[in-house]
């Protein structure tokens, strides 16, 4: 659960004031013995200095800024809120999270979305976008193609016929070609996904094979990691593609990392896994968007992982 003891939370403090001394002074010799007897004064103080350690070292050196900022406001504000205002400072994505700085994705972008949003968008040609939370897309129309770019998050397309100018719908790593149908993309944090509602989809990835293997019919889905460079396809009922838009996030053998991208488009402020490990194993199961933090839980609980939200800025997913 996401509760913490007040023991836990002071014990959080303690080991953040210690880390920020360790921080202004490496090499003093005194510090180190300070952390060094902190620790050893039983598992609970270790695991909350490992729990400051695994933030500490996925936000750099912002602990010391962010609690200056604390000292100055006097606003009361407890170490974990100065923590996640500091990793929130330095721009940490999880999972999650979007692949481009947010001022150059807007920039890019024709149409976006905020945290839980799901808007429906009227394209160029008659057919229809909805952008699921937390996304982004451009348009490209013309006499000759109509292409729309998913720059971030999830979209489902309604597609118009116009058999002169074939509907493509592409990410950084992949194309989907169709002429009148209805199909999801989504890229979550890596692995990207085509799933079809109706009609037919090609679609084309780096090292693919011939064309007539990559045409996706209704109820047909691929997904292709960037990470691992594999493809995967399978079926499931047409009925379920795209179910986010009404309420529930359906996966089958997805990494850890991607589902957590996909859920955390509905959490406010950031979510980071502090465990890279844990983000490789997979999982399959129906989730809730709309209780973000209980479904979080119930994607990383069999792995026996924990999921802490630090203040309104970040929620933190490590190994118990």
């Amino acid at each position: 659960m996401n509760d913490t003891s007040p023991q836990e939370d002071r014990l959080f403090e303690e080991a953040a004031d210690l880390m920020i001394r360790l921080q202004n002074d490496p090499g003093n010799p005194v510090s180190r013995q300070m952390v060094k007897r902190w620790r050893a004064r039983g598992p609970a103080y270790e695991k909350a200095w490992l729990e400051v350690s695994e933030i500490h070292g996925l936000t750099g050196r912002v602990l010391v800024p962010a609690y200056r900022a604390k000292q100055r406001s006097r606003q009361g504000l407890s170490r974990r809120s100065v923590v996640a205002a500091g990793v929130a400072g330095a721009g940490v994505l999880a999972g999650s999270y979007l692949a481009l700085p947010a001022l150059v994705l807007r920039a890019k972008a024709d149409h976006l979305t905020g945290t839980a949003e799901i808007r429906r968008i009227a394209l160029p040609d008659g057919g229809t976008a909805t952008l699921g939370p937390d996304s982004a897309i451009a348009l490209h129309y013309d006499g000759r193609r109509r292409e729309v770019a998913l720059l971030a998050g999830m979209a489902f397309f309604e597609v118009a016929k116009d058999p002169s100018r074939p509907f493509l719908a592409t990410t950084s790593e992949m194309a989907a070609t169709a002429l009148g149908t209805a199909f999801d993309l989504s890229n979550d944090a890596g692995l990207v996904s085509v799933s079809v509602e109706h009609g037919l989809v090609e679609i084309n990835v780096p090292g693919s094979g011939p064309a007539d293997g990559n045409r996706l019919a209704a109820g047909q889905w691929a997904t292709f990691d960037e990470r691992t460079r594999l493809t995967t396809r399978g079926n499931r009922d047409a009925r379920q593609i795209g179910a986010w838009r009404s309420g529930q996030i359906l996966v089958e053998n997805e990494p850890v990392r991607a589902v957590v991208a996909k859920i955390a488009r509905w959490q406010p402020g950031r979510v980071m896994i502090a465990d890279a490990g844990l983000g490789a194993n997979r999982i399959s199961g129906v989730f809730d968007p709309g209780n973000p933090l209980r479904a979080l839980e119930a994607v990383v609980h069999p792995f026996g992982a924990r999921v802490r939200s630090l203040g309104p800025y970040l929620t933190v997913i490590s190994s118990v």
